[in-house]
């Protein structure tokens, strides 16, 4: 009778034989040099769950210098990039991978940088992966492929438990990003985690500190973009990581006064961010834009919470002091100024809606909050629609009718008159022409003045925004 490792060697064997075949070359390569070379990590993992990608990791006893010399007779293009780490990236038809030399490594208290140790062993490199399900290897260059699996990540697979293959305190003390790839994995697995896991990211968050900012962005969002966020993020909150590189997400969950009832803004945030993953596919797919403006749209609200006497709380600009604390947190956890401006902007419009009511914008309320959007408009729709999360059925289908109604209007106001391509009816050499003057603020000026007039009233024509131009100049030019 076959055991679950047999099983899930048959299945990675298999899983690697059809999808990745170029793989025995690879492996032929590194025999005949007389190396070893295994699959490792997360492809042995996915490998085993059925869903092989074409991102491959290897590790070989092969230090990196002979490495490279095997791949560039193999693939189409190597990368040295990772060399001083013990890796080497190459490129072999649409397959991608990663060669790295055993190795074991760990950060010095006050380094960013680990420290590598090159090894002889797969077991040592093997000791050294973050988790049981990710220390799992097939050794390729055997006359047969072995399944290797010292730590029993294929029963912790099958159980959907995260553990580390040593003490998890050793673990992260020797990486500690790996504290936040296991909010990662949880996310990704759907994975229960270990109690001593647990136990040692409360005891060790602030070690988190020494680990680049770069480096926690790309795990956060990796994070963000798996199919259940909420597990990897309230693993972060309930562990107190957060309050080290997210501090505005536990600061959501606000003391709740008896008299001055108010939503849970943190339960709220985490419903806001699932309902705006359900709706995704208006936006082509998994969106980061909008999954950070859903987490983010209500963090200005402890900053701004006032209780009511009598009762209730409010929240009185919250947008405008969130896009300000979205933007400083994104700056400093590195990410690209276009995604910085795209998710502030969302968080500072996340309220227009509500301005609308019950149905009664005017036609040049609702321009503005096309041009207001702009190329972020479908965003908006989605974070809009995700934001109202009462349980009061009948408001739900109030809000819900209402917002059908505004994006009625935005199409027909959109087809009726092109805003997608809005511009006055002068542009700044006609202002120019008409006015008399060279090239000078003035002309900016003016050009907005005929934006704002055309936002307010729709189309002009060219005769009545000439009158409005010389009226707006007899007040506005130069007095001689």
């Amino acid at each position: 009778m076959k055991t679950p490792k047999d099983l899930a060697a048959a299945l990675a064997i298999s899983a690697l034989t059809e999808q990745a075949p170029i793989t025995q070359s690879l492996a032929a390569g590194f025999k005949s040099a007389g190396y070893t070379l295994a699959l490792v990590g997360g492809p042995v993992r996915d490998a085993v769950l059925g869903r092989l990608g074409n991102d491959l990791d290897f590790t070989t006893n092969a230090r990196p210098d002979a490495t490279k010399a095997i791949l560039k007779k193999w693939a189409d293009t190597v990368w040295e990039i990772g060399a001083e780490f013990g890796t080497i990236a190459a490129k072999h038809g649409d397959t991608s991978i990663e060669v790295t030399t055993y190795r074991s490594e760990k950060y010095d208290p006050d380094s960013r940088k680990p420290d590598v140790d090159f090894g002889d062993s797969i077991e040592g490199d093997l000791f050294r992966r973050d988790f049981t399900v990710n220390a799992m290897a097939l050794e390729l260059t055997t006359a047969n492929p072995i399944f290797i699996d010292l730590f029993n990540g294929v029963n912790d697979l099958a159980q959907g438990i995260l553990r580390t293959p040593g003490k998890a305190t050793d673990s992260f003390s020797d990486d500690p990003l790996r504290m936040m790839r296991a909010a990662r994995f949880v996310s990704q697995l759907k994975f229960t985690v270990d109690d001593e896991i647990v136990a040692a990211i409360t005891s060790m968050a602030d070690r988190i500190s020494i680990i680049s900012a770069e480096r926690v962005r790309d795990e956060l969002t990796k994070m963000l973009m798996s199919p259940n966020p909420r597990l990897g993020l309230t693993l972060l909150v309930e562990t107190g990581l957060a309050e080290k590189i997210l501090p505005e997400l536990p600061k959501l969950r606000l003391e709740i006064d008896e008299h001055h009832h108010h939503k849970d803004v943190y339960e709220h945030t985490l419903t806001v961010l699932e309902k705006a993953i359900s709706m995704e596919d208006r936006l082509g797919g998994p969106n980061l834009v909008i999954r950070l403006a859903a987490l983010l749209h209500d963090i200005g609200k402890p900053r701004t919470r006032e209780l009511i006497p009598g009762g209730g709380v409010s929240f009185h600009h919250h947008e405008v002091v969130g896009s300000r604390m979205t933007k400083e947190r994104m700056r400093a956890l590195r990410f690209d100024n276009h995604t910085i401006n795209d998710v502030s902007q969302l968080v500072f419009l996340h309220l227009r809606f509500h301005g609308y009511g019950s149905g009664e914008w005017t036609d040049s309320a609702v321009r503005r909050y096309i041009r207001d959007a702009e190329h972020l408009l479908d965003h908006l729709h989605v974070l809009t629609r995700a934001d109202c999360t009462t349980r009061n059925q009948r408001k739900a289908e109030m809000l819900a009718r209402t917002y059908d109604s505004l994006e009625e209007r935005i199409a027909t106001l959109k087809e009726q008159e092109e805003l997608d391509k809005i511009r006055p009816d002068l542009d700044g050499l006609a202002i120019m022409d008409i006015l008399q003057i060279k090239p000078s603020p003035l002309v900016g000026k003016a050009y907005q003045y005929l934006l704002d007039l055309r936002m307010e009233e729709g189309p002009l024509g060219v005769e009545r925004a000439t009158e409005e131009l010389i009226k707006w100049w007899e007040v506005n030019g130069p007095k001689i």
